[in-house]
């Protein structure tokens, strides 16, 4: 008789760990309560997103703690962590950096109508680990006193011989510069991803160094006529406290290359659930609500870049700059063709 009740009893107790975790499993927004919390590793260091965060919290109940470091760091800290890892989201600022972690293993698939409806299909996983949330355009930046829009067509136009010690751009080390390098590998073959590598180099103004903006700077200081940044910096660049940034992104034009054929080069900031996250629902909750209109309005209006939903109105610096054709090569093309990047640029000598 005595085994029989025991028996009876871890039934029960089976069938009651079972039933809080589905519960847990398809936790709602009304579920939640205070004492929840989800864990957010993140690359971005954007204040705007701690905006977000709070009014995450403020409208689930769910409290977001951060971790904040590179993303080199942050897989790294990941795979230190293992199945003891607290993370429950991954957030970097290339997709690059997300299909890394997935192929080491950091990530897993989700099931989100909410993220896989309102995603377009090349801003997000194949395999449903990670997902666009921003993007910005990887464009030509200007000088409007020595160069028109005419001047310019794309990418590969910029190994000609008329921009001899005219280009600046960053180091081969960013990964800004690998993954347009990734793409032009997935869109033209490495034989031609070689060569523009290499006339690039015979036509940079300087050896790369700085941040964007720097390169920015640098043609309107008149080391150079072009520059390769991210169109989000010359928004921050025109609304920013410092005046001298703010006269310097005015005497700069933006060009979106490549409008006669695939587009202009795109990548994201975007968001994984890490593998052991102890808090999986709360991730899912929590980039489902990243991709919200709310979320998307303080990503366009306070960092400048383009939102994820098209429903979305970008911020009127935005929109001056007009619309524009966008390459829509699976950013999954990024992760696979890196390692390939980085060889071609130490072959041409892109430091």
């Amino acid at each position: 008789m005595k085994k029989i009740i025991i028996g009876v009893a871890t039934i029960f107790l089976f069938a009651a760990c079972k039933n809080n975790s589905d519960k847990k499993d398809n936790l709602t927004t009304e579920d939640t309560t205070k004492d929840q919390v989800v864990n957010v590793y993140t690359h971005r260091h954007y204040e705007p997103d701690q905006d977000i965060f709070k009014m995450f919290e403020e409208k689930t109940g769910i409290k977001v703690k951060v971790i904040n470091a590179s993303a080199d760091e942050l897989i790294q800290k990941m795979q230190m962590e293992g199945k003891q890892s607290p993370a429950d989201v991954l957030i970097t600022v290339d997709a690059g950096r997300l299909s890394r972690a997935k192929d080491q293993g950091l990530l897993q698939s989700i099931e989100s109508d909410i993220l896989e409806n309102a995603i377009p299909a090349h801003l997000q996983d194949v395999d449903n680990q990670w997902f666009g949330l921003t993007k910005r355009a990887r464009i030509i930046a200007y000088a409007k006193d020595r160069v028109t829009p005419e001047d310019l067509s794309t990418y590969e136009d910029l190994v000609a011989d008329k921009w001899k010690g005219k280009i600046l751009v960053r180091s081969s080390s960013n990964i800004y510069n690998q993954s347009l390098m990734a793409s032009i590998i997935a869109n033209n073959g490495e034989d031609t991803a070689k060569r523009w590598a290499e006339g690039i180099v015979a036509n940079m103004a300087r050896a790369p160094k700085g941040s964007d903006r720097d390169q920015v700077k640098a043609v309107v200081a008149g080391e150079g006529d072009l520059a390769i940044v991210n169109s989000y910096y010359i928004g921050k660049m025109l609304n920013s406290p410092d005046a001298e940034e703010v006269k310097t992104a005015k005497k700069i034009g933006l060009f979106f290359p490549n409008q006669e054929d695939r587009g202009t080069h795109i990548n994201v900031s975007g968001a994984g659930v890490a593998k052991y996250a102890p808090n999986k629902a709360n991730a899912i909750l929590f980039i489902e609500y990243l991709i919200s209109e709310d979320a998307q309005q303080v990503f366009t209006n306070a960092n400048y870049e383009y939102p994820i939903l098209d429903r979305v109105e970008p911020v009127q610096d935005i929109k001056d700059w007009g619309d524009f054709k966008e390459d829509t090569l699976g950013l999954n093309k990024l992760g696979e063709n890196n390692k390939k990047a980085v060889l071609i640029f130490d072959e041409a000598g892109w430091k």
